[in-house]
Formats: structure tokens, C-alpha cells, sequence
């Protein structure tokens, strides 16, 4: 049995505009891929590496979410956390949540599946000490811009909005945070990646390496790649 990891906050909420009239009445979440809800596939992943309690952060169509998803599945303890009728970011649905998460919990969200050890992961960046934790993977700009650079076992800066040419690492999905770093931020603060951003200034984002790409539904080319990609896995590779 692998160590349990702490509680899991997924971003859910988002509208999924790229993706057209696929998601007009089903919440991006939920769109089929090989075969079942995308975040069936995520989450059975987290429950394989020793996840245990899940905060799904859901705002458009969120109530199909938790009807079609429930509060028990691949023995994981699901809560919801609603938005409500106006937007409020990515921080702002973390902040709201985090009543739920505990001292310490990881971040991801919900139209990305990443392979990776998130239980070692999660244990090496709980032993650094450091507020926060970002998973990186040199990227070169291939899959979108690069926004990080890497040092050793520290994000040394990372910067979503401004990258800069020396960057070589993107932010690669998964994330981490001690519940006490949201009080470096004030509430005007909604973006979550404003806050990785200060903690990398201050030396404290500590940083793991991948070597495998990720894969997303975003977009219809990503949607369909992802979905040839789970297609092909069997048994233990899910």
C-alpha cells in the first residue's frame, strides 16, 4: 500500500470555452475519454499513488459533477467546493476549500493527466520544509511557453505572465502548498499562479523534476490525443 498522500484540491471549475459546443451541457470534467469520465481516469491515477481525501473546486455545470461523481469512488473521500455565481480564480477557489484540505495539501486540476510519483513527489517536498512545491518538465517551449527556471531542488523563479528567454521548464500541473502560505496573498489576489510566483521569489517553491509529458482536454487536438493515449493503456498502466 503506498503512503497515503495528503488531500488533493482539483480545479474544476473552469468553463472550457475552447472546447465548443461539447461542453454546453456537459462540464469539461465529465466529457468521455476512452471510453468514461475523463476525471474517472484521474482519479483512479491518484488513488493508485495513495491519495485518500479529494476536494473537487467546481463552479460551471459543478452540480453534474458531483451527481455523476458522488463521494466515494476508487476508495477516495470526495468534498466539494462550489464557486458560486461569480467567478473567483483559481486562488480564490483554493482559498475558499481550504477549510477542507488540511495543514498541507497538493493542487491540480481538472483537464490534465500526469504521470508521475506523486507520492514521492509530495514526500520530498514535505521534507524540503518549503511552502510551496511545483512540478516542472524541461520543455524548450515545445508544449506551450516555458515560465520556470529550475535550481536543483528550487523553483528559482517562475513567471506565468512574463517569462522571460532563460526559461527552459514549464509548469508541468501538479502542485503543493502549506495552508499558510494563502496568507501571504491578500484576497484581491485570485490567480493562483501569482502566488507561485512569490514563493518562488522567496525561495520557497521547492521543485521536482518530470520526465514524461503531460497530457490535457483543453482544446479538441488535445481531447483527442489524450484520448487515444488512455485508449491505449491496459491493467496496470492506467
Amino acid at each position: 500500500m503506498p503512503s497515503t498522500l495528503p488531500p488533493v484540491c482539483i480545479l474544476a471549475g473552469g468553463l472550457g470555452t475552447r472546447l465548443g459546443a461539447r461542453v454546453r451541457d456537459t462540464p469539461k470534467p465529465l466529457l468521455d475519454v476512452a471510453g468514461e469520465p475523463f476525471l474517472h481516469h484521474q482519479l483512479r491515477l491518484l488513488s493508485r499513488y495513495g491519495a485518500r481525501e479529494i476536494v473537487l473546486c467546481v463552479g460551471y455545470l459543478g452540480e453534474r459533477i458531483e451527481a455523476a461523481i458522488g463521494h466515494d469512488r476508487f476508495g477516495l473521500r470526495i468534498a466539494y467546493s462550489y464557486d458560486g455565481p461569480v467567478p473567483i480564480g483559481t486562488l480564490g477557489a483554493v482559498r475558499k476549500a481550504a477549510a477542507g484540505l488540511g495543514p498541507s495539501f497538493l493542487v491540480l486540476y481538472g483537464d490534465t493527466y500526469l504521470r508521475l510519483d506523486y507520492a514521492e513527489a509530495a514526500a520530498s517536498w514535505q521534507a524540503s520544509g518549503r511552502l510551496g512545491l511545483m512540478t516542472v518538465l524541461r520543455n524548450h517551449g515545445q508544449w506551450d511557453t516555458s515560465n520556470a527556471i529550475l535550481d536543483g531542488d528550487r523553483v528559482s523563479l517562475y513567471d506565468k505572465h512574463s517569462p522571460t528567454a532563460g526559461m527552459e521548464w514549464i509548469d508541468y500541473g501538479l502542485g503543493g502548498l502549506r495552508r499558510d502560505a494563502l496568507d501571504l496573498v491578500g484576497d484581491d489576489v485570485v490567480d493562483l499562479a501569482d502566488l507561485y510566483n512569490l514563493l518562488s521569489r522567496r525561495n520557497e517553491l521547492f521543485g521536482v523534476a518530470v520526465a514524461e509529458r503531460f497530457y490535457e482536454i483543453g482544446t479538441p487536438d488535445a481531447l483527442a490525443e489524450t484520448d487515444a493515449f488512455l485508449a491505449s493503456l491496459t491493467g496496470d498502466q492506467l
